[in-house]
């Protein structure tokens, strides 16, 4: 089981970024998908969660009108689309299997390794 995401670096304060997550090892429709973020000295914040039909999507407030997550089941990948981003959004994003309890993003059973995103000017 793999979770590969990619599409991190360095951008500008209000630049744009488009995070992808490409899965292996298991069948990709058949979990919740959702990303997380970590920035130094700070806990783990779940960002976004995407249902398996596509159907039902749950952001952070921290991120809600920026943040657009989307899947495609054919090609086992996920991805998130970052806009308007501010340094604040620096963090290591990693992407998981996800349920949203009581507004709250968690990850559960497969976790991939992560990719840096930094806002700078």
């Amino acid at each position: 089981v793999q979770l590969q995401a990619s599409g991190g670096g360095l951008v500008q304060p209000g630049g744009s970024l488009r995070l992808s997550c490409v899965a292996s090892g298991f069948t990709l429709d058949w979990y919740d998908m959702g990303w997380f973020r970590q920035a130094p000295g700070k806990e783990r914040e779940g960002v976004s969660c995407i249902s398996r039909d596509y159907f039902s999507t749950y952001y952070a407030d921290s991120v809600k009108g920026r943040f657009t997550i989307s899947r495609d089941n054919a090609k086992n990948t996920v991805y998130l689309q970052m806009d308007s981003l501010k340094p604040e959004d620096t963090a290591i994003y990693y992407c998981a299997t996800c349920r949203v309890v009581r507004r709250v993003v968690y990850g559960t059973d497969y976790w991939g390794k992560g990719t840096l995103v930094t806002v700078s000017s």
